[in-house]
């Protein structure tokens, strides 16, 4: 079966082998995959700058949509290499026809992460005004529409070009800002009506992380789930956090689904029934074939993509 390999760090050391059928056990699925997703996990990994440094040759990949053996559409979760023609399952659940491989494989990181932000670690509320950064980006534009379907009082979206920002503005943000702005906070701010905001979802780190706790609103939270810009934030002291009533929390989607199995279909179900409702548009994003992943991990790199970025193993 032919797979994608990373050979040495960098887009140019994506190849794609020939390598052994892999074998289900116990609960596992081996899936004939269609298609996959690409996640800013997977860039950094490609690019050497990931937290986790698995030894080359690595087989990239832990999202997939596929057929199993019983004739089921499915989506799947994998430890690693699901870019490839076959790939093993360790989480899955079955998809409903009006579930597209697109939204499939928004949902499983993308959705997961932006749910379990705002339910579960942030628990927005109607009083909350949310401020979302990449607001265009997978995560980011899946926030945006949940926290407008859950009620949030205003819903705030930070994208780095005029592009981006209309399209966070037509997933439902109430206001925009420019996230290359060199302070984010007054920008926020600003965009707020002159009031500190309630719930920031930040992904960047750095520079912009201090910024943004700089308009975290008393009683609010600040939830940091990515460190894209590879800059350290300024050390926080606990109990400084005490003035206000702030909380900083942080969010892997990995840590949840590999500590609480159960979690990962009962999200999935919950994202199906908004989907089928209409409360949620995931069909965004660029599909490569499977053949252009180093240009689509280069894309991704380069901030050039929106919404979901796939890879087509079906054409």
């Amino acid at each position: 079966m032919y797979a994608i390999s990373l050979t040495r760090h960098g887009p140019e050391g994506l190849e794609i082998h020939d390598v052994p059928v892999p074998v289900a056990v116990g609960s596992q699925v081996l899936l004939k995959v269609s298609s996959a997703g690409v996640n800013f996990s997977d860039v950094h990994i490609v690019e050497g700058t990931y937290s986790l440094k698995p030894p080359l040759p690595y087989r990239p990949g832990i999202e997939a949509v596929g057929i199993a053996p019983d004739g089921r559409r499915m989506l799947g979760r994998a430890r690693q290499a699901a870019w490839g023609e076959l790939c093993i399952a360790e989480q899955h659940i079955e998809l409903p026809d009006f579930v597209s491989d697109r939204a499939a494989l928004a949902m499983a990181t993308q959705g997961f992460t932006a749910w379990h932000i705002l339910r579960t670690i942030a628990r927005v509320t109607r009083r909350d005004t949310v401020a979302v950064m990449a607001a265009a980006g997978g995560v980011g534009s899946i926030a945006v529409q949940l926290a407008k379907a859950w009620g949030a009082r205003r819903v705030i979206g930070a994208a780095s070009t005029p592009e981006k920002r209309k399209h966070a503005v037509a997933l439902g943000a109430d206001e925009t800002v420019d996230s290359t702005t060199t302070d984010i906070g007054a920008a926020l701010v600003e965009a707020n009506g002159g009031h500190l905001v309630d719930v920031i979802l930040e992904m960047h780190g750095g520079r912009q992380l201090d910024s943004a706790l700089a308009a975290l609103a008393p009683c609010g939270r600040l939830v940091s789930y990515g460190a894209t810009s590879g800059e350290p934030s300024t050390p926080i002291r606990p109990e400084s956090l005490m003035a206000g009533t702030r909380t900083i929390a942080g969010f892997s989607a990995f840590n949840l689904v590999s500590e609480r199995i159960e979690v990962f279909p009962e999200t999935m179900v919950a994202l199906f029934g908004m989907i089928k409702k209409g409360q949620l548009d995931m069909e965004t994003g660029p599909s490569y074939p499977f053949r252009d992943v180093a240009q689509a991990v280069t894309d991704m790199r380069a901030r050039l993509t929106t919404g979901k970025v796939t890879l087509d193993f079906a054409g």
